[in-house]
């Protein structure tokens, strides 16, 4: 029986640029994400300090789309995925390694809203809400609540013989 492994990497931060959209020759989608993380302690002399570290991240397929359109630099997310290291042999000879994320899944952590140039509307990637929108690995991200404004005109009042048309004051309510 062999030993029993893992390879599982979950991170919260903010994204350094916007993410890169690429096609393999095979028509892959493949997306990459620059993503910060930042730690902050108190040493024994009370002393506060701060360190942060810089992530690669990439996303693969329809996951890959997604972030593309929803993802821009400053944003805050949550991705949850796997190492992978790459070795290569660079120009000068010299023997390369780089770290990766690849990530499975991807959830919004804010509600920033880009603006429209010029209309000063906002644009529908975000509903407004301190909601986080929910991208998981091949899903879809949550949809806008609507945001219209009501209507002008007044609801016509309510028929007293229909439910829920009575007027209850609080002082009615017994709890």
């Amino acid at each position: 029986m062999s030993a029993r492994s893992l390879n599982k990497v979950m991170l919260i931060g903010n994204l350094t640029r916007d993410p890169e959209l690429r096609y393999t020759p095979t028509g892959a989608a493949v997306c990459t994400i620059g993503l910060a993380t930042n730690r902050s302690w108190t040493t024994e002399a009370g002393e506060k300090k701060e360190e942060t570290e810089f992530h690669r991240v990439v996303a693969w397929n329809k996951l890959a789309e997604l972030c593309s359109q929803l993802l821009t630099k400053g944003r805050k997310i949550y991705v949850e995925g796997r190492l992978r290291t790459t070795s290569w042999q660079a120009q000068d000879g010299a023997q390369r390694n780089t770290t990766e994320i690849v990530i499975e899944d991807m959830i919004l952590l804010d509600s920033r809203r880009p603006v429209t140039v010029g209309t000063g509307e906002e644009a529908a990637a975000g509903d407004g809400s301190h909601e986080p929108a929910v991208v998981a690995g091949q899903g879809t991200p949550t949809p806008p609540k609507n945001t219209s404004k009501p209507s002008a005109q007044p609801e016509p009042p309510k028929d007293p013989k229909e439910p829920g048309s009575e007027t209850v004051s609080p002082d009615d309510i017994p709890f």
